[in-house]
């Protein structure tokens, strides 16, 4: 597997020049290769291949309009040309429809909020002893290491974000081999809080977005008073994107350790594969933009498949809240205000969220009890057709009397 490492990368005034230089200088590139494949495509023309603009590109780089290409590497030059043909095959993938829907490739801009250049291993890149990175035509630059990579990286990339800080991004190709130890617990998440666990375990959601929006409401203000075009403007521009990274810093890093230690303490773990786009469409949209569910279940996603753990997805139509966790009984849809109901078959005070989560757990063929959950049998008489004895009858299971069908 492929896995991505990023580190904080701090360039001195000259480097960030060089830096600068380098985004620009893929960006035109990317441009040119567009331009070109969309003039072919206007005319009637076949599809430009990708050894036609590189043709192409050795050309322009000796013409004196386009001379200033030769001054950063070559190799993010030719990558700038590979991304143009990822973009291009994931446009194509999309119309016959292999992927989620995603428009034609776009001409860059220097004003948008992500700048990258990407350098291969025959650019001749390294880690100096000193621990910095070294690429060529822009220099060493100061790394802030977390950690170290658990093998040699393939390529780096260094991106500049919208709140004007510089990051190395190291693909590492790796083996699955880091298993961790067997252990029995499993369990299934239900994401009524954040993440509702099915052995009652709720963990409550941080609302990041929500505990920052007074700072966040005082910096967009300051940024609307500015005059259009100033340096200032520029500022407060930086300012507003600094205080959201820092809110999606602190949301990532609350994704990472909750599924690190969720994949660590269970052998198994079900999700509900939920229609976050769906939901985003509602009034809670500003809430379900802030859970980030659908980083987190990609995290758990691809750290099952590191430490051999396993993660199943069930169904988004199965009716995780309608049918009792105790007794099978499906007794309808209910609004979202009820968050307990009393079981009319068997009278067990249930909780919705955690309901939910057992089922889900059941649904995906696990075998889990509502240990510790608020799921409790309330004293309730016995129904007359109970009373006496009846001869035995082969009983269906639990998960088919609830029309869930089972694994």
């Amino acid at each position: 597997m492929q896995l991505r490492y990023s580190f904080r990368v701090y360039p001195s005034a000259g480097q960030r020049s060089a830096l600068a230089r380098a985004f620009g200088c893929a960006r035109v590139v990317f441009n040119d290769a567009l331009r070109v494949r969309e003039e072919a495509r206007a005319a009637g023309l076949p599809f430009v291949t990708s050894a036609e603009l590189s043709k192409r590109l050795t050309v322009a780089k000796k013409a004196p309009e386009r001379v200033w290409l030769g001054e950063v590497s070559a190799v993010i030059l030719q990558q700038s040309l590979r991304d143009l043909d990822t973009a291009y095959k994931n446009y194509f993938d999309a119309l016959k429809g292999k992927r989620p829907r995603m428009g034609a490739p776009r001409l860059k801009s220097k004003r948008d909020n992500r700048q990258s250049i990407r350098f291969t291993a025959n650019a001749a890149w390294r880690i100096t002893p000193g621990g910095k990175l070294r690429l060529p035509k822009i220099g060493d630059l100061k790394v802030k290491w977390s950690r170290s990579p658990p093998s040699t990286p393939t390529t780096v990339t260094v991106v500049k974000g919208a709140a004007g800080r510089y990051f190395a991004s190291f693909v590492v190709e790796m083996d699955a081999c880091e298993v961790l130890p067997q252990t029995t617990p499993e369990l299934g998440l239900g994401l009524g809080h954040f993440a509702v666990l099915s052995d009652g375990t709720k963990v409550d959601s941080p609302r990041f977005l929500r505990r920052a929006e007074k700072r966040l409401k005082k910096v967009q203000r300051d940024l609307s008073r500015k005059q259009k075009g100033s340096n200032n403007r520029g500022k407060a521009r930086v300012k507003v994107a600094r205080a959201h990274a820092r809110v999606a810093d602190a949301r990532r890093e609350f994704h990472h350790q909750l599924s690190t230690r969720l994949i660590r303490e269970n052998q198994a773990i079900a999700v509900e594969d939920l229609c976050v786009k769906g939901l985003a469409r509602t009034r809670l949209a500003k809430s379900v933009h802030d859970a980030g569910w659908s980083a987190f279940l990609s995290m758990l996603e691809y750290k099952a498949a590191r430490y051999g753990r396993t993660l199943i997805k069930i169904g988004r139509f199965e009716p995780t809240s309608q049918v009792c966790s105790v007794c099978g009984v499906k007794d309808g849809p209910k609004p979202l205000n009820v968050r307990e109901w009393t079981c009319g078959a068997c009278g067990a005070l249930l909780d919705r969220d955690v309901n939910a989560a057992v089922n889900v757990a059941k649904a995906a063929g696990l075998a889990v009890s509502a240990c510790g959950a608020r799921v409790r049998r309330a004293p309730v008489p016995a129904p007359r057709s109970e009373a006496g004895i009846h001869p035995k009858r082969p009983t269906r299971l639990l998960w088919e009397q609830a029309g869930i069908p089972g694994i």
